[in-house]
């Protein structure tokens, strides 16, 4: 086992990696850019190391700082959390060449599956169902017309290096073919450096369901649930719930398999999380993180399992603490993320908190690194915390979360607290009953300007 760990992240995701080593054991050292010397990490780390300057190329994103810090510190792992470095293959690879463990998957899986249309062909030949479109990248707008006449308008077109939104652009019929395919070009080229596309069938009503994973590097997978990301704003999730509400056992049980299997024979190593489109009883693979997910702690919740801790234990070459029939759900759990932004036009509100209060009781866990008097830098994501609340049911989560969010106090900035009361008081997210387009129409309709 390790003797010490770094974390290459910031917020609440790296005090989340030290909680969990803390508890096994090892020693962390926290990274940290010059605007986060006061960051609650890097007071809750056993070490810490300046990395740079605010901008996050200069400092979280630097692989020279963040392989010097290792070491100096003699760190001998790395836990890259979400975001940042974590799904970046070149710099895997070089903290392999260095000697230093990577908690996470090895370099050639994250470069597979990072590349949508290679994750998509190693997919479709491990057995997991897709969405019908191109084989391949679309070359040019002929193409491209002839594979929306073939499997008919709606379409979609995305950036192959696409990710959270970018390069992604729907063509309700073929007049609109041109305009969508050019535009995701040259968003993927200016987003990715790659303006090579493909394109797949447009679900008009689907759910984003995910499948969360874990593998041993050594042929051993399992999976554990699914996770209902459907209610999401220009592609970003708010609102991740497990189980699914509209997922039976027997569907959870069989594509839960398909994922298992697919990444044992795969011999991936570690957490990995499967996203699908579900529409009509029917699954339709879209990507795969080869990483932590921001919404682990729901499923988590319901399996009262530590993902953070099995990492750690496969990187090292220890076997996972469980096997697939030791998995069990145990009620219901409910995650709601909470940016610091400004309602309703959701415009990023950096600042100093002048007073917190994180809510407690049975089933509440809130996930933050915020404190009385910390200032929210103005460089990086504006998300703030997770509030991930568990029920024996969805009706006493839904009860839990809002009884949560009334004791939740961010005072000095404003948050997207507001818009999870207002959520709440919706008869369609109270039964369950919304899609992926859900909340943009209530968005025009009730908020944004």
């Amino acid at each position: 086992m390790f003797d010490k760990i770094l974390i290459a992240n910031r917020g609440e995701i790296a005090l989340r990696v030290i909680r969990a080593a803390r508890e096994m054991g090892i020693k962390t050292v926290a990274v940290h850019s010059t605007a986060d010397s006061d960051a609650m990490h890097v007071r809750m780390a056993d070490e810490s190391v300046c990395i740079g300057p605010p901008p996050s190329p200069q400092s979280y994103l630097s692989v020279p700082a963040i392989i010097s810090a290792c070491e100096i510190t003699g760190a001998q792992a790395i836990h890259p959390g979400y975001g940042f470095l974590s799904e970046n293959a070149e710099f895997v690879q070089i903290v392999e060449d260095h000697g230093i463990t990577f908690i996470g998957p090895t370099a050639e899986h994250i470069r597979v599956m990072g590349d949508k249309i290679t994750a998509k062909d190693t997919m479709k030949a491990l057995g997991v169902p897709c969405v019908p479109g191109s084989d391949g990248g679309v070359p040019d707008l002929a193409a491209a017309k002839k594979i929306g006449e073939e499997f008919g308008y709606p379409v979609i077109i995305k950036a192959t290096a696409g990710g959270g939104g970018r390069g992604m652009k729907v063509a309700m019929n073929a007049n609109e073919m041109e305009s969508a395919f050019m535009t995701a070009r040259a968003e993927g080229k200016a987003a990715f450096g790659n303006d090579e596309v493909y394109i797949e069938k447009y679900l008009t009503t689907p759910r984003h369901i995910e499948i969360q994973v874990f593998g041993d590097g050594k042929g051993k997978a399992v999976h554990l649930g699914e996770r209902d990301c459907s209610l999401q704003r220009r592609h970003q999730k708010v609102f991740e719930e497990a189980p699914g509400p509209s997922i039976t056992p027997e569907e959870r049980a069989k594509i839960g398999k398909v994922c298992a299997d697919a990444v044992a024979k795969i011999n991936y190593i570690g957490a990995g999380t499967i996203e699908f489109l579900y529409e009509n009883g029917e699954f339709y693979f879209i990507e795969m993180n080869t990483r932590l997910q921001v919404e682990h702690p729901v499923t988590e919740a319901i399996f009262g399992v530590d993902l953070v801790r099995e990492q750690i234990l496969v990187a090292a070459g220890e076997p996972m603490s469980f096997g697939q029939d030791d998995l069990e759900i145990n009620g219901h759990a409910i995650e709601v993320r909470i940016n610091a932004e400004k309602l309703p036009n959701f415009s990023p509100c950096p600042g100093k908190i002048t007073a917190y209060h994180a809510p407690g009781g049975l089933g509440v866990r809130m996930d933050s690194a915020l404190y009385d008097g910390y200032s929210i830098p103005p460089y990086y994501d504006s998300l703030i915390g997770k509030l991930i609340v568990q029920g024996r049911d969805r009706a006493e989560a839904l009860a839990r979360l809002e009884r949560a969010l009334g004791e939740l106090i961010v005072d000095g900035i404003d948050t997207t607290v507001p818009l999870f009361h207002a959520l709440l008081q919706e008869p369609d997210l109270r039964s369950g009953n919304y899609n992926i387009h859900w909340l943009e129409r209530w968005l025009a309709e009730n908020m944004e300007q």
